[in-house]
């Protein structure tokens, strides 16, 4: 992960192909009713309240770890997609589940990041995911090299020196979360108000 970043930037550009009211399919891990995880944002939260004007801080509904993307609603087939979730399931029963550590924080350019320990057993969930959607597509969406688990508490809504905020950062003692990762959650997105929101669609245990 990028660290201290010289310029911020604003997150919420939009990137090719989304616009409003364009839905995504994608696979993300999900805290509702992690409440270490709850615990730990909301002090994040608190010690980026004297930066709110270049932050958009997430809420706790929408903390998420972001896995796997398929593709827009519209142009993946629905019956491709629940094939997909079906491959998933065979794939991530042999996969158990496991305890991650989420924290510290660090600052990349367009948001603050928790990191996330130990990666392998994240990695092993979203090579079983790829599996599945490699399955059912031609092609799977996205490197499989081009991923670095983390969680994001905060997006920069604005350009501007990333020096100040990695200051208040650097002097913060905040202890990092457990959280017990027991499912991949296959999400409906969408960028609409400026915060990822979703619907699930499936919601797949681990082994």
């Amino acid at each position: 992960m990028t660290t201290q970043p010289e310029t911020m930037r604003n997150h919420w550009w939009w990137r090719p192909g989304w616009s409003v009211g364009r839905r995504f399919y994608t696979w993300h891990l999900t805290f509702e009713g992690q409440d270490d995880v709850h615990r730990l944002s909301a002090e994040y939260r608190s010690a980026l309240a004297p930066l709110r004007s270049a932050f958009t801080p997430i809420p706790d509904k929408w903390l998420h770890l972001t896995m796997q993307g398929i593709g827009f609603v519209g142009e993946a087939e629905e019956k491709s997609v629940q094939a997909i979730a079906d491959e998933a399931r065979d794939r991530l029963a042999t996969v158990p589940a496991f305890d991650l550590r989420i924290g510290p924080a660090v600052l990349d350019p367009e948001a603050v990041l928790l990191e996330v320990a130990p990666e392998g057993p994240v990695r092993a969930v979203r090579d079983a995911i790829r599996e599945a959607i490699g399955a059912v597509l031609d092609n799977v969406p996205e490197k499989a090299d081009s991923f670095t688990p983390h969680v994001s508490v905060a997006y920069s809504n604005s350009e501007g020196p990333g020096a100040p905020i990695a200051q208040v950062l650097g002097g913060l003692d905040i202890m990092p979360a457990r959280a017990r990762i027991s499912a991949a959650e296959l999400i409906v997105i969408n960028r609409d108000n400026k915060m990822y929101e979703w619907e699930s669609f499936a919601k797949v245990p681990l082994g």
